[in-house]
């Protein structure tokens, strides 16, 4: 669990195109929340010296999204794939044939999301921070966060590109929260407002825990790969009346929104700096990994108490070669 955050960073209404929407092996129609860290890490890298930001958690809204895809049969759809020009002579054919595939499988989609982000400062507590930079005035702040918008605007988010704003009225906020509980709450009250409307992506592990106890209960052989896959079905159970043998058939309906999602990588095998070849950074350790899935759900931010609810931060576990991500949304809403 991490500790309450003192400041916030609201990016509203970035327009997002061509984003991945693959976001794991068996996962697709939005991307994870590793990549929106990534985008963190990144954007804490290009942030002015002077300013001694640190970005510590992400949370993300998402208001409308566009899949660039088509339906294909029944309940099926395809991604809309392009033909990319080939640069090196080496695969062309002497009759203008091409040695590699015509087209490159990639999922892509239009996105309208909201961040938020936890700033803290050079010693993670934010006390250091709250005394230099960010006990400014509204003007400052709003300043500061004008900048770093513009920052945004000239990076890449989960692969996507970054488009001008079509709300012009919603502009980036540098938020201090009071130290007081009360006002505290007040505060993200009303910027959790000015977020609808759209859907908050937080953790719901429990649901998932829930599950297979259900469906162990009527098969021990369950696994938790079965019970995760139960999450990407739509059920239609049969009701059968005993007294007259009439029977109806009804989708099987769930508590919230909720959808399988990856959350980080475990470790396969671990290697010393440079006895693999073609690994990106020769002088770091390599490690071959998989996915660590687990369930979302997808929450009005009106339902959210605190920014603890929304935002995500690196959770890892390197004993076990475990490297994940985290969410306190369960923590505070039960």
């Amino acid at each position: 669990m991490m500790h309450k955050p003192r400041h916030l960073l609201i990016l509203p209404r970035l327009r997002i195109q061509n984003a991945n929407a693959i976001s794991a092996p068996l996962t697709w129609g939005f991307p994870a929340m590793t990549a929106l860290t990534g985008f963190m890490q990144a954007l804490e890298r290009r942030l002015p010296d002077e300013l001694y930001l640190q970005l510590e958690q992400i949370g993300v809204v998402s208001h409308g999204h566009e899949i660039q895809s088509s339906p294909v049969g029944y309940n099926e759809q395809q991604f809309h794939l392009t033909r990319n020009p080939i640069n090196n002579r080496k695969y062309l054919e002497k009759d203008g044939g091409t040695k590699v595939p015509a087209i490159v499988e990639e999922g892509r989609m239009h996105m309208d999301i909201s961040l938020m982000l936890a700033v803290g400062g050079g010693d993670g507590t934010g006390d250091d921070l709250a005394g230099q930079n960010l006990q400014k005035n509204a003007e400052e702040l709003t300043q500061i966060a004008r900048d770093i918008d513009v920052i945004v605007h000239g990076m890449r988010i989960a692969g996507g590109s970054v488009m001008p704003r079509a709300d012009i009225e919603r502009r980036p906020r540098l938020v201090s929260l009071p130290d007081d509980s009360e006002d505290y709450d007040r505060e993200f009250q009303k910027i959790r407002r000015q977020l609808l409307p759209g859907f908050a992506l937080v953790l719901n592990e429990q649901a998932l825990a829930e599950r297979l106890a259900a469906c162990r209960h009527t098969d021990p052989d369950t696994s938790p790969l079965d019970a995760w896959l139960d999450f990407a079905r739509l059920h239609h159970d049969c009701l059968i009346d005993e007294e007259d043998g009439t029977h109806a058939w009804q989708i099987r309906r769930r508590s919230g929104w909720q959808v399988p999602i990856p959350v980080g990588y475990k470790s396969l095998s671990a290697h010393e700096p440079g006895t693999v070849a073609n690994a990106r950074d020769p002088h770091i350790p390599f490690h071959f990994v998989e996915s660590i899935y687990s369930i979302g759900q997808w929450v009005s931010p009106h339902r959210l108490p605190r920014p603890e609810s929304l935002l995500w931060y690196v959770d890892n576990d390197l004993d076990n070669g475990i490297y994940r991500l985290n969410n306190d949304y369960i923590r505070h809403n039960h």
